[in-house]
């Protein structure tokens, strides 16, 4: 549960930071469709998580095949919906692109960090 409040108010600061930079320069900067990304973002992070926290609970040996498993569940997940956008609208690609993996690179980084601090000490208990 502390994950996901961790996450929860992770992603009120993102999404404060979202509004500020939308508030001040409009769509120069991010896509029309953040607040759908910011969305996904949320959704398969806590996704991956929570496979994660599943496999350690089954089988601690071997948390980094779930951790990994979910990793690539989530990078091919995010590369479908980049195609799928580029293949159906032809507009602003670039644009969103680069708001998809700014956000990917920011939930990313923050899931390594509270795996790391969540299953660490786990892990440690069982050797």
């Amino acid at each position: 549960m502390k994950f996901f409040k961790n996450l929860l108010i992770f992603t009120g600061v993102v999404s404060i930071g979202i509004g500020l930079l939308s508030f001040y320069t409009g769509t120069a900067l991010l896509h029309p469709l953040i607040w759908y990304i910011l969305g996904f973002m949320v959704f398969v992070t806590a996704l991956a998580f929570y496979v994660s926290r599943l496999g350690v609970g089954y089988d601690p040996d071997n948390f980094q095949l779930y951790y990994f498993g979910s990793m690539g569940f989530r990078m091919i997940l995010s590369i479908a919906v980049i195609f799928v956008y580029i293949y159906m609208y032809s507009e602003n690609e670039l644009q969103f692109v680069f708001n998809f993996f700014a956000l990917y690179f920011l939930f990313t980084g923050f899931e390594i960090y509270s795996l790391i601090t969540n299953f660490a000490p786990q892990l440690k208990k069982q050797s």
